[in-house]
C-alpha cells in the first residue's frame, strides 16, 4: 500500500486551515467578516454563498480536527501553541500585549489546531502503524 504521507501534504492542510481562519476574519480589515458586513443592506447572493461555503468549511474542518484530536488533543495543541507564543514573547520577537497582535496569535494558534487536526491521523498513522477506522454508525 503506497503511503499517503508527505510533508507538503501536511502543510498544505495547515496552510488551508489558516487560510479558513484569515479569510473568514483577520483584524487587517481584509476578510470575509468585512466585506459581508460594510454595507449589510447591500448584501448579496455572492455574499451568501461565500457565506455559505465558509460555513460548509469550519464545519468540516472543526469537526475533523475534534475526532482526530479530539477534546484533550486540541487542549495539548492549544497550550503548545501557547508554549510558543510565550517563548516568541520572551526573545522580545512578539509583543502580545498590543490588541491587533493578540488578535494574530490567537486567529493563527486557531488556523494551527484545525490544520494540525486534520492532519493528525496521518501523522499517527505513520508515528505509530495504528489507523483510524470510523464504523457505519459513528459520527
Amino acid at each position: 500500500m503506497k503511503s499517503d504521507f508527505s510533508w507538503g501534504g501536511i502543510l498544505l492542510r495547515v496552510v488551508a486551515a489558516l487560510a479558513l481562519v484569515l479569510l473568514s476574519f483577520n483584524p487587517s480589515g481584509w476578510s470575509y467578516h468585512h466585506w459581508a458586513m460594510t454595507d449589510i443592506g447591500a448584501f448579496s447572493p455572492v455574499k451568501a454563498i461565500v457565506g455559505a461555503l465558509l460555513l460548509a468549511a469550519w464545519v468540516l474542518y472543526v469537526r475533523a480536527a475534534f475526532h482526530s484530536l479530539g477534546v484533550l488533543g486540541v487542549a495539548l495543541t492549544l497550550l503548545v501553541c501557547a508554549g510558543v507564543v510565550w517563548l516568541l514573547a520572551d526573545w522580545g520577537w512578539l509583543e502580545p500585549k498590543q490588541p491587533k497582535t493578540l488578535a494574530w496569535i490567537a486567529l493563527v494558534a486557531l488556523g494551527l489546531v484545525l490544520g494540525i487536526g486534520l492532519a493528525w491521523s496521518i501523522l499517527r498513522r505513520r508515528l505509530t502503524g495504528q489507523v483510524d477506522v470510523e464504523g457505519p454508525n459513528e459520527s
